[in-house]
């Protein structure tokens, strides 16, 4: 069986250097202000445009190995909201602020992480891992 890959269109892959940059402004912010890493990449204008950029663009890339990119970047935002809010969570139950500040920290690390992997893949032009 034959594989077919569909061609990838440069502006296409501008787009996605541009949402990869947008949440990788928030990240900065959160790190340079008084934000926190993680409530500056769920909360910040750059990334919230990085979002509905994704969203605006999602069905082009279908076929091509875009369209792993822009699941990647979608469920690293959408997954951050969710742990976000459990962490929150647990720091009004009686485990308390530490162990939610260490779900926060772990987060950060996690949202760079994917951050950092999935641009340098999308350098080399490699798909994401579904």
């Amino acid at each position: 069986m034959t594989v077919v890959v569909a061609p990838i269109d440069e502006s296409l892959l501008s787009y996605t250097h541009v949402m990869y940059a947008l949440h990788s402004l928030a990240v900065l912010i959160g790190v340079t202000t008084f934000h926190t890493i993680v409530g500056s990449f769920i909360g910040s204008l750059p990334s919230i445009v990085a979002v509905v950029m994704n969203y605006a663009r999602r069905s082009a890339t279908h076929g091509t190995f875009l369209e792993s990119h822009f699941r990647w970047q979608l469920r690293t935002f959408w997954f951050a909201v969710l742990w976000a809010c459990v962490s929150g969570l647990v720091m009004l139950t009686i485990i308390g602020i530490p162990a939610g500040l260490v779900g926060l920290f772990a987060l950060a690390i996690w949202i760079i992480y994917r951050l950092v992997r999935g641009w340098l893949a999308l350098r080399d032009r490699k798909a994401m891992p579904v």
